[in-house]
């Protein structure tokens, strides 16, 4: 049983004990004089920023790197999939792959609810609309990893005492994320009470707040270019008029520390180091047999990607060497430990690896080469699709830097890289979409969900899936999570009724965006 719902039973467990004890002046000997009445918005949107950034709980683990992040070929590793569950084998675990639906409602979405509710009481309408937009990316997050999931009627357990709330098709939370998008946007005033240093992205910048929420705006129009492409197009035009991020000094990022407790880590550093990348493991001892990917890697060498050695490492001993000529990743669908092992390319541990490297949210990068394919399309006069295309690798390399001195790419290894690597504009719709996005793909490494669903969209980079002993899909890469046992037992009702819109509860059923 899930922690928290344990949690839940064993709490009831112990009120129903109590109350048929004694209800005698119930309510006036369990009151506390000094306890308060009203959360704290501040103090509960500040948590649903760390809890939404996957901190500890191995929620960037199970869902990110074992699931989403070897499915699109980032990483790969050795272990069965009959044993793990996870990882390049397309095995199902239901603790992995329902984990992430479990942890988001309870931790994130509800204190979003309840910091809502407090910030309206107080007027604070800029609060309201600032933790509107970050409750939008996590529902984005969570439909397009399961399809539909419970969104109008979640989070109503109290007062309402909704305990089995509907799931809601896709496509209406699509258009409910998007309302709330446009909603929460227009709500946002200069001058007017923010979170201030209660929000560790933006510091309460409404300008930025904006931006970011145009960002998102154009991401969600762009994910329904297959299901939907005059609804597409009038969205993403909505949210490039607006004015989504094109600059660094408006990526969203989250500042992490080297230093005190646990929370103060970068959390895709604590968890894949911990969990796989040990520091004394010298490439060898990897406890989930993780590396990078021989697709991954093959395309940045292939390619003399300056971002390789700022990305990849391979063990020299003890020492992690960032020679280029010698990275090499790990076929997806190994199985076995090889012998050569420790040869193997794996995360840099003075860039990908370090406790206080930012988590970038949401960047300059992604946009550009969104904004690529919507110039491609012919939705936006505001630039070429080649130009934009040229932005988004410079952009996606630039931001290595902020990873410490040793992400730091020259400019004129930049230069020399665009250059001789322009998008093929004389070459066909799908040949240049390809060429945008695997250069997506590059620069979403460690984004693994947003890597994951925009690689479903597009169908690009082209891989080569895997057909190890035990998968679950035929040898066809994942299209989605399944979702969690206990759904489909607590909640069986509205659990069948999605079934029956969706399609089964497996890992190839695809999502409504997802049209083939």
């Amino acid at each position: 049983m899930p922690r928290f719902k344990l949690y839940h039973s064993i709490l009831a467990l112990g009120l129903l004990g109590g109350l048929s004890a004694c209800d005698k002046d119930f309510e006036e000997v369990n009151t506390n004089p000094n306890a308060s009445t009203n959360a704290n918005p501040d103090l509960l949107f500040s948590q649903a920023i760390l809890k939404g950034n996957y901190v500890l709980d191995r929620t960037y683990f199970y869902t990110s790197y074992l699931g989403a992040g070897m499915y699109v070929q980032h990483f790969a590793n050795y272990k069965d999939a009959s044993l793990a569950g996870m990882g390049d084998k397309y095995g199902i675990n239901d603790l992995y792959q329902g984990f992430y639906f479990t942890y988001l409602y309870p931790n994130v979405l509800e204190n979003l609810r309840q910091c809502m509710e407090g910030a309206e009481k107080a007027g604070h309408m800029n609060k309201v609309a600032t933790a509107r937009i970050w409750r939008v990316l996590h529902f984005q997050r969570l439909t397009d990893l399961y399809g539909d999931v419970p969104y109008k009627n979640a989070l109503k357990g109290y007062p309402e005492n909704e305990f089995l709330p509907t799931y809601d098709p896709q496509s209406e939370i699509y258009d409910g994320l998007l309302t709330e998008l446009d909603q929460a946007i227009s709500a946002l005033q200069a001058g007017a009470p923010t979170f201030g240093a209660a929000d560790f992205i933006y510091q309460g910048d409404v300008a930025k707040w904006k931006k970011f929420g145009y960002s998102l705006m154009l991401r969600l129009a762009m994910r329904m270019t297959k299901i939907d492409e005059n609804k597409a197009r009038t969205w993403a035009q909505k949210a490039i008029a607006g004015g989504v991020i094109e600059q660094a000094a408006d990526n969203a990022a989250v500042k992490y520390f080297n230093t005190g407790q646990v929370y103060n880590f970068n959390p895709v550093a604590y968890e894949i180091g911990a969990q796989d990348y040990k520091a004394d493991a010298y490439g060898d001892a990897n406890v989930e047999g993780g590396k990078f990917s021989k697709a991954f890697i093959d395309f940045l060498r292939d390619n003399n990607d300056p971002r390789l050695p700022v990305m990849a490492v391979t063990y020299n001993g003890t020492t992690p060497d960032t020679t280029s000529s010698i990275a090499k990743g790990l076929p997806s669908g190994t199985l076995n430990k090889p012998n050569n092992f420790k040869t193997f390319s794996e995360p840099n541990p003075a860039t990908i690896l370090r406790y206080d490297a930012p988590l970038l949210v949401l960047t300059n990068a992604e946009m550009s080469f969104l904004l690529s394919e919507a110039a491609l399309r012919g939705w936006t006069n505001a630039n070429t699709a080649s130009a934009y295309f040229k932005n988004g690798i410079e952009n996606n390399m630039r931001n290595w830097a902020r990873f410490g001195a040793a992400g730091v790419i020259a400019e004129q290894r930049i230069t020399d890289y665009t250059t001789a690597h322009p998008l093929n504009t004389g070459g066909s719709f799908n040949d240049q979409m390809n060429q945008i996005h695997s250069q997506f793909w590059v620069a979403l490494l460690l984004d693994e969900l947003e890597c994951f669903a925009n690689w479903r969209r597009t169908g690009y980079p082209v891989l080569t899936p895997t057909n190890a002993p035990g998968n679950q899909t035929g040898g066809v890469i994942p299209r989605r999570f399944p979702y969690l046992q206990t759904e489909r037992s607590n909640n069986k009702t509205a659990y069948e009724a999605a079934l029956a819109r969706q399609g089964a509860d497996n890992l190839l059923t695809r999502v409504w965006w997802d049209k083939q």
